[in-house]
């Protein structure tokens, strides 16, 4: 389905514990200037009140009716029922809430709801990094082509979605690609997401400095010490991207293990990819010790980093050979090399949750 010639629109949802903004999209593009309302966390009946009038609004500001709602919205949640479990941060929804079903009865339209990190990796998947390394690889006459994605948001936590084969894969329970509950590798009895947020660069580089977190400056200014843009401790800065690197790159490995695919990065932290990305790769492309000394590569594919111009050029040649069929004259040309690409999100993390939220409500709509 071409979504960029698709003239149904859809109303979606930024939902954050704090605020709600809400737009309206037509062939993957925003067509009104999004609204913002305070979210009423805390109260139901508010918080209720502030979707349907959010909603309204929206219909209000359309020259035609839009033909569903699709949106990100916090778990833990039965998504495909379209209920709502316990939130944290948004406590009114605690026991369960059946917040599809009511959209649906409100406005009359099917409504759609799936997890921030599914999401972020459909709109990858559908109008970001996936299409672009594919038009990368065709245009350098490789044969290669990708249909599955790990698209990951690292910013205020470490949120991940995965598309095969050019669907999302939501799981049994909508639970699939909850990588934030892996193991720390640097701290194994805690969380990746320890190592793998802002917070954990804050940490680290005020644990380099002795002085107390709520002084340690933004993620952002850590990045300019880092790059020497900015006064400071620089070898603490870089400290504290590469030690989260090699943490997030473990986490990588164990999950792209399973999946076998393009990995993209998103969210807050990705602009700081300079200083953090060649670790990362450094550490997917580790090796295991066995007992007798010996080595052996920790994954079966070639990571590459697809942001150094470089790498994106071996990535696109591969190893490609001509052998011959055995018992003929045929020769086919075959590939030897598995190899991974890992880059940075190109659309931004936004637009892309808001163009995945419209693609899965007009792919199920049909």
């Amino acid at each position: 389905m071409n979504y960029t010639d698709d003239k149904r629109i859809v109303m979606t949802l930024d939902a954050g514990g704090t605020n709600f903004v809400f737009t309206a999209m037509q062939a993957g593009e925003e067509i009104i200037e999004p609204l913002r309302m305070d979210s009423n966390a805390d109260d139901l009946d508010k918080c209720m009140n502030t979707l349907i009038n959010g909603f309204q609004q929206v219909i209000d500001k359309l020259d035609d009716k839009p033909v569903a709602i699709s949106f990100a919205f916090p778990g833990p949640a039965d998504y495909p029922n379209g209920i709502i479990g316990d939130l944290q941060n948004l406590p009114a929804f605690r026991g369960g809430v059946a917040l599809g079903p009511m959209l649906e009865e409100k406005f009359g339209i099917p409504v759609f709801i799936n997890n921030d990190g599914d999401l972020y990796a459909y709109g990858e998947a559908i109008g970001g990094f996936l299409p672009e390394i594919n038009r990368k690889l065709e245009e350098a006459g490789s044969p290669k082509r990708y249909k599955n994605l790990l698209g990951l948001t690292l910013g205020t936590g470490f949120g991940a979605g995965i598309v095969r084969d050019c669907e999302l894969f939501i799981g049994d329970n909508s639970g699939a690609g909850e990588i934030w509950l892996l193991r720390d590798k640097l701290s194994p009895l805690l969380n990746i997401e320890e190592h793998a947020s802002i917070r954990a660069v804050k940490r680290i580089y005020s644990e380099q400095l002795g002085i107390p977190f709520e002084e340690a400056p933004s993620p952002k200014e850590i990045f300019e010490i880092g790059k020497g843009e900015k006064e400071g401790n620089k070898d603490a800065a870089i400290k504290a991207f590469n030690e989260m690197a090699e943490a997030v790159g473990d986490a990588i490995s164990n999950a792209i293990t399973l999946i076998d695919g393009l990995v993209v990065i998103g969210g807050g932290l990705s602009g700081a990819s300079d200083l953090f990305l060649p670790r990362l790769i450094e550490e997917m492309n580790s090796k295991y010790t066995n007992k007798d000394g010996s080595t052996f590569n920790r994954l079966v594919a070639n990571v590459y980093n697809l942001e150094n111009e470089d790498e994106m050029n071996k990535f696109s040649e591969g190893s490609v050979k001509e052998i011959k069929v055995y018992g003929s004259d045929k020769i086919i040309k075959y590939d030897d090399e598995p190899r991974i690409g890992v880059g940075i999100s190109k659309i931004g993390t936004s637009k892309a949750i808001s163009l995945g939220a419209y693609a899965f409500s007009l792919n199920k709509l049909g």
